[in-house]
């Protein structure tokens, strides 16, 4: 039996156990699976490891997507996790683009995705704090948002929760170290029903100029007096 005489049902079976690329390039043989790789159920859940992974067209964006993960380590996005004083020109450079597919992606997620569930942004140095309150605004039934070393995050992003969040059950900002206790207790006070977790995030060692000079030194004290 051919691919192409299994019923809808079967196809969109299989084509849940392919990746983004293999459903790509298997819709590409033949007009039926391309209808297949089209169907909005095949898109309820979406993961990407690679700011050039969200500029490809390889995925649907649509009402049915619920679940969306968007997480990078790897040593060449490392450089957007560094606050901008400390970084070259062409580190900067090369973060503006990156900075600029994920709000360009999190826009359409925005126009496109009302029904979104869940979202998990975690390595994304680009996403801003406008980023996340768009999201917020647009796709009321968002019930988790994991964010986890995201250094752009700051309290703009807690204070957004307690006015938008109001699906929200579950908030990580984990290593998002420009949120300060201040902004997590207000969320906890005005939204208590929402888990929060925020480990190694407040009061982390920031590294704005002022005060990594102070830090610098003291230490250079201590080794004086050494």
């Amino acid at each position: 039996m051919h691919i192409t005489q299994l019923n809808r049902e079967c196809l969109l079976h299989l084509f849940s156990f392919l990746d983004k690329n293999s459903r790509k390039n298997l819709a590409e043989t033949c007009h039926k699976l391309l209808e297949v790789f089209q169907d909005p159920l095949l898109w309820s859940l979406l993961n990407f490891h690679s700011p050039v992974e969200l500029k490809k067209d390889n995925f649907l964006l649509g009402p049915a997507l619920k679940y969306l993960s968007i997480c990078w380590y790897s040593e060449r996005v490392k450089v957007c996790n560094i606050e901008d004083w400390m970084k070259n020109s062409l580190q900067k450079d090369f973060c503006k683009r990156h900075e600029n597919t994920v709000s360009d992606f999190l826009l359409d997620v925005c126009n496109r995705c009302p029904n979104l569930l869940s979202l998990t942004l975690s390595g994304c140095g680009h996403v801003t704090d406008d980023c996340i309150l768009q999201v917020l605004k647009n796709c009321p039934n968002l019930r988790s948002l994991k964010l986890e070393n995201c250094v752009r995050i700051t309290d703009h992003t807690l204070e957004a929760v307690t006015l938008h969040g109001g699906s929200l059950r579950t908030l990580h900002v984990d290593f998002c170290r420009n949120v300060t206790q201040a902004g997590l207790e207000r969320v906890r006070q005005k939204c208590p029903s929402v888990m929060l977790r925020a480990d190694r995030s407040a009061n982390m060692i920031p590294d704005s100029k002022p005060e990594k000079k102070l830090m610098l030194e003291k230490a250079s004290r201590k080794l004086v007096q050494l």
